[in-house]
């Protein structure tokens, strides 16, 4: 086969990947930018805004690691899906997890530290059959004790329902914004991929029409 033929066969595949490459890129690039926009619009409209620092208490800004984010969004309105994730980790789940250790009758705890919306309908069903039983045995301080374990379970299971829904919407922007973000990355790559395709093609065919016509290659002998 001649040089020059070669040269060109793999100049030609090498421009023709760059250009699906660069395809591909602008399309990644452009779901991207969708992603990216669809996310801030998204969370605009929810209208949340971070605490002002100074408003933060000790707790809120050092329940766990992560929870400097709190501090680093002080006072903005949440607009991305890392703004999500953290208000949603670290600020509703915290919240969430104070009632739950808060929740008490009469003043003694009733270990619900750990908790959830659905651990609390068996706990809350619980509550309600003492309460029936107490009614039944005429027992008055049992069945106000009982009374006061349903109120305070249906009452924390009404917290974690709005909490957890509210968190859990949140964490499905940032997901996506995540997705965004490496769309975005994938097209970083097929750009600069493609980019070097295309100069390796453009020296293939300068290499081409520099080789003498009847030079020839991979022939028994050459």
């Amino acid at each position: 086969m001649k040089r020059r033929t070669l040269d060109f066969i793999f100049s030609g595949g090498g421009l023709l990947l760059a250009i699906l490459l660069l395809i591909l890129g602008f399309v990644l690039a452009d779901q991207a930018s969708f992603a990216e926009d669809y996310v801030k619009e998204q969370l605009s409209e929810q209208r949340i805004t971070f605490a002002e620092a100074d408003k933060l208490t000790d707790e809120e800004k050092n329940w766990k690691e992560g929870s400097k984010c709190l501090t680093e969004y002080a006072g903005k309105l949440m607009t991305t899906g890392k703004m999500a994730e953290c208000y949603g980790n670290y600020y509703i789940a915290m919240h969430m997890r104070r009632s739950a250790a808060n929740a008490a009758v009469d003043g003694e705890k009733l270990g619900w530290d750990n908790e959830t919306y659905a651990t609390m309908g068996g706990i809350r069903t619980a509550a309600q059959a003492e309460l029936t039983a107490a009614k039944e045995k005429g027992d008055k301080t049992a069945e106000a004790l009982a009374q006061k374990k349903v109120d305070a379970a249906t009452s924390l299971r009404s917290t974690f329902q709005t909490g957890e829904t509210l968190r859990g919407l949140l964490l499905t922007s940032y997901g996506f914004s995540i997705f965004g973000e490496k769309a975005a990355l994938a097209a970083t790559v097929c750009y600069i991929i493609g980019g070097l395709l295309i100069v390796l093609s453009v020296a293939g065919f300068i290499h081409a029409f520099m080789t003498p016509p009847d030079k020839v290659v991979l022939t028994n002998g050459s």
